[in-house]
């Protein structure tokens, strides 16, 4: 009865650790998205106060068309970037891609038995 107990414990001792590390993982992808979004808000308002400023100056337009690569560059890969931490993190809600991965396999498996014959 001891040991059934102590293994018991175990299971549960695993299973909070693998919730534990859903919920640091769901809580890590949160924090990436707030600071995506304040970075580029903030870099956004820098581009435009800078175009704003200059806009009745001479400008270098080198520089403008830098500073508009730069800051959609930014957005895009890091946007990238998140996409891809989200999809990592919430794998598990698109059951759908595991149904088709299992029927791939499946058809793979029957394609492969086929050929043997």
């Amino acid at each position: 009865m001891e040991l059934e107990s102590i293994i018991l414990k175990t299971s549960e001792q695993e299973k909070y650790e693998r919730a534990r590390k859903k919920v640091d993982a769901i809580k890590g992808f949160h924090n990436h998205l707030t600071v995506y979004i304040v970075i580029n808000l903030v870099l956004l308002l820098i581009k435009t106060n800078i175009m704003t400023a200059f806009a009745d100056k001479e400008f270098d337009w080198n520089f403008e068309a830098w500073l508009a690569w730069n800051t959609w560059g930014t957005m895009i890969l890091w946007g990238i970037g998140l996409a891809i931490h989200g999809l990592y993190v919430y794998r598990h809600k698109f059951k759908f891609l595991k149904r088709w991965e299992d029927r791939k396999i499946r058809e793979l498996i029957e394609k492969e038995e086929e050929d043997k014959f």
